[in-house]
């Protein structure tokens, strides 16, 4: 006999008016709004690199860069996330300021806190975003990137990357060089 289905304590629609209230980010996850830690200077750095490769080799296409401050919706999972980088080309979010839906490119920076979940529960959910080709999971310390590249027979492939390799991300054709993604790094 299953369990009852527990009831959510936060729609998303209240989740979405309280948290422009807030001075923290906070990500949703059906129902359950969670606290997002801060970063270190490595994380940020390296995201930055990443942000400011991928926004000049974009610069004068239909795509578009963002970084953290930027909410992501998964619709099917019913969450709210804000990834490290996202990378859009659709018509549709250049009309969304506040939510991007349909990402093509998601970065995601770990740290010790949060690298379990970032490549279990939130991957899997980034996942079931319908537009979503790749999603790059980049360690600072090990200075190795997976990149999960979504086949046209919908399966997701990984293809990792070593340090001296730097990063590659097939979606939007961009190669990062280990000099520039771990640049200003001690």
């Amino acid at each position: 006999m299953g369990h009852p289905a527990q009831q959510p304590t936060m729609t998303a629609a209240d989740y979405l008016a309280w948290e422009v209230t807030q001075t923290e980010r906070h990500e949703y996850v059906d129902g359950e709004a969670w606290a997002m830690a801060g970063a270190t200077d490595r994380h940020v750095t390296i995201a930055g690199n990443v942000y400011m490769a991928l926004r000049q080799h974009l610069r004068g296409t239909p795509c578009r860069t963002f970084m953290s401050d930027m909410k992501l919706h998964a619709e099917t999972a019913n969450s709210y996330f804000y990834p490290d980088v996202i990378v859009t080309c659709s018509e549709a979010d250049r009309g969304r300021p506040l939510i991007k839906r349909d990402p093509t490119l998601v970065v995601e920076v770990l740290s010790i806190g949060t690298a379990a979940y970032d490549r279990g529960a939130k991957f899997a959910h980034y996942r079931q975003i319908p537009t979503l080709r790749e999603i790059a999971l980049i360690d600072p310390d090990t200075r190795r990137a997976d990149v999960y590249r979504c086949g046209a027979d919908g399966l997701w492939v990984l293809h990792p990357f070593d340090p001296e390799q730097g990063i590659a991300f097939g979606s939007v054709d961009l190669r990062i060089e280990e000099e520039t993604l771990y640049a200003d790094l001690d």
